[in-house]
C-alpha cells in the first residue's frame, strides 16, 4: 500500500504536465490530471487550496510559503498543469491547515489564531504516514513546534519562557530557541540574565539548624539522668 499520488508504479513514476508545444492538447492533459487528483486526494487541488485561502485569508503565495513549495508549482497544481505533489511534507501540512480550519479560533476568524496556525504549520516537520483508509484520514504525524510550543505555552506565561530562553540561552542553545519560539515574536529582546545570578533561594531556616519541615516531637531522645 502507498500513499496516495507518490507511490512509484503511478504511471511509471511519469506526471502529466501540459508543456508548451506539446503535442497533446492542453486542455485534454489539464482533464486528465484533475481526474487523478479525484483520485488520489479525494478532490482537485484546486478546490482544497482555494478554501484554506478563504479560511486563512491569505494569497496564494503566502499559502504556498506555508505549504513549502514555491507559487508557480501551487499554481500548475490548482490549474490542473501538474497531477502530483511530488513532496509528501507539503501534502501533510495541507492536511493540517484542513484540521486547524476546524479548531473553533480559527474557524470564529480570530487573526491571532489564524497566524499562530499558520506559523506553526509553516515551521513544522510533519511525516505522512501509509494510509490505513481513505485519503480523508492520510495519519499525519505532527513532530516538533506544533506540539511542544502549545504545551509551553499553557505552562507558563510569555514572558517567563522568553527569560527562561535567555537564561539557558549559553549552555543549552537547542532549549533556549524552544523556549524564545514558544515566548513568541514579541518577547525576542530582553535584558540579558547573568547565569551566575539565577542562584537557588535558600530554604527557609536553612542555616539555622531549624528544619520546618521536621516534627519537633520527633526530635532525638535523650537519656535521663539521675540529678
Amino acid at each position: 500500500m502507498v500513499v496516495p499520488g507518490f507511490g512509484p508504479g503511478v504511471l511509471a513514476g511519469c506526471q502529466y504536465g501540459a508543456r508548451k508545444g506539446s503535442p497533446v492538447d492542453e486542455q485534454l492533459v489539464v482533464e486528465r490530471n484533475v481526474a487523478l487528483q479525484r483520485e488520489w486526494y479525494g478532490e482537485p487541488l484546486g478546490d482544497r487550496v482555494r478554501r484554506l485561502v478563504v479560511a486563512f485569508d491569505v494569497s496564494q503565495a503566502q499559502l504556498a510559503e506555508v505549504l513549502g513549495l514555491s507559487a508557480p508549482m501551487l499554481s500548475q497544481l490548482m490549474s490542473g498543469r501538474r497531477a502530483k505533489i511530488g513532496n509528501p511534507a507539503v501534502l501533510a501540512r495541507m492536511v493540517m491547515l484542513e484540521r486547524r480550519v476546524l479548531t473553533p479560533e480559527v474557524a470564529s476568524g480570530d487573526p491571532a489564531a489564524i497566524r499562530a496556525a499558520l506559523e506553526q504549520v509553516r515551521d513544522s516537520r510533519p511525516t505522512l504516514s501509509r494510509p490505513t483508509g481513505s485519503w480523508e484520514t492520510l495519519p499525519v504525524e505532527e513532530q516538533g513546534d506544533e506540539v511542544l510550543v502549545p504545551a509551553l505555552r499553557a505552562l507558563a506565561p510569555p514572558a517567563e519562557l522568553a527569560a527562561a530562553a535567555r537564561l539557558l540561552r549559553e549552555r543549552f542553545p537547542l532549549l533556549s530557541e524552544l523556549l524564545r519560539r514558544a515566548a513568541g515574536p514579541d518577547h525576542d529582546s530582553g535584558p540579558e540574565i547573568d547565569l551566575g545570578s539565577a542562584r537557588t533561594p535558600s530554604r527557609p531556616g536553612s542555616g539555622t539548624g531549624c528544619d520546618p519541615g521536621r516534627d519537633p516531637s520527633r526530635s532525638r531522645a535523650v537519656p535521663d539522668t539521675d540529678e
